[in-house]
């Protein structure tokens, strides 16, 4: 059993994140907030205060880990919808797009798939992108290429925690930082 925790600040409240392995050379400080209402509404409710007085008219996030903090980011912004890339095809994604990306947490390439619906929710609208981590960005590019290729307009990248060396774009926003160990 692992005993070892990183603390880290989240918009001013302490966390004790698990660390966990994904290799022998890589270690992190592990971010769920699978099952935790209390985080997932501060983390939310946090992200919408920044992005309450910005142009974005709606917003994205890929499954699973940013769907329910997408959930509060939209309501506490009054937005009736908000598109969810898929991780898998599903049978109503007849008419959809798709996105390949390498993200540092599934260690392997993945595609991300957008129905007609969440297509046409994005078309000609300035979209933030919503999430729980940025690393590597291998997911939020491709969030971005769904965005385009939706006709939308990436105004805004919001995350709970940058990680490593993202915590040094410029081109984010982000509650917190945590290394990778």
């Amino acid at each position: 059993m692992n005993n070892e925790f990183y603390s880290v600040d989240i918009a001013g409240r302490k966390e004790d994140l698990p660390v966990i392995p994904l290799s022998n050379e890589l270690k992190i400080a592990f971010f769920n907030l699978h099952g935790n209402s209390d985080l997932t509404e501060y983390c939310g409710k946090k992200i919408a205060e920044i992005l309450k007085n910005t142009d974005i008219e709606v917003l994205i996030t890929a499954e699973s880990k940013g769907l329910q903090l997408t959930h509060v980011v939209a309501r506490e912004l009054g937005h009736k919808f908000y598109a969810v890339a898929r991780k898998s095809h599903k049978l109503y994604m007849k008419d959809g797009i798709s996105s390949s990306v390498k993200s540092i947490t599934t260690g392997s390439i993945q595609t991300l798939y957008l129905s007609a619906h969440d297509v046409n929710i994005l078309k000609g609208k300035k979209v933030a992108i919503v999430d729980d981590v940025i690393s590597t960005g291998g997911s939020v590019m491709g969030l971005e290429t769904l965005v385009k290729e939706a006709g939308g307009i990436v105004s805004k990248k919001a995350f709970v925690l940058a990680e490593g060396e993202a915590a040094a774009r410029t081109d984010i926003i982000y509650l917190g930082k945590i290394p990778l160990l």
